[in-house]
């Protein structure tokens, strides 16, 4: 299993982002999949999550209207498009595998990527 994101980097608050997370080794159209980050000095926290036929079952509440997790599973790909991002959402974001096709909850995941570091400074 191998899943490498990208995407990350400086954004001024109140700018987009858009990560992707290529995934490989496995049938990624089987498995949920989900965006954890983890600020500096925090601990991992759960952002979105996404089952295999697009059902989202979690947004943090502090994204809600701003950030959208999207699948293409026909390119083997995870989205998380970020819109009007703030300071607050500084982190390192990692796109994570679960173990089944419909939970995407942080206890069921068992692959993570590398991450990918977002910025959010004006």
């Amino acid at each position: 299993v191998q899943l490498v994101e990208s995407g990350g980097g400086l954004a001024q608050p109140g700018g987009s982002l858009r990560l992707s997370c290529a995934a490989s080794g496995f049938t990624f159209s089987n498995y949920a999949m989900s965006w954890v980050r983890q600020a500096p000095g925090k601990g991992p926290e759960w952002v979105s999550g996404i089952y295999v036929d697009g059902t989202i079952p979690y947004l943090v509440d502090s994204v809600k209207g701003r950030f959208t997790i999207s699948r293409d599973n026909a390119k083997n790909t995870l989205y998380l498009q970020m819109n009007s991002v703030k300071p607050e959402d500084t982190a390192l974001y990692f796109c994570a595998k679960s173990k089944y096709p419909n939970y995407a909850s942080l206890d069921g995941l068992d692959y993570w990527g590398n991450g990918t570091l977002v910025t959010v400074s004006s």
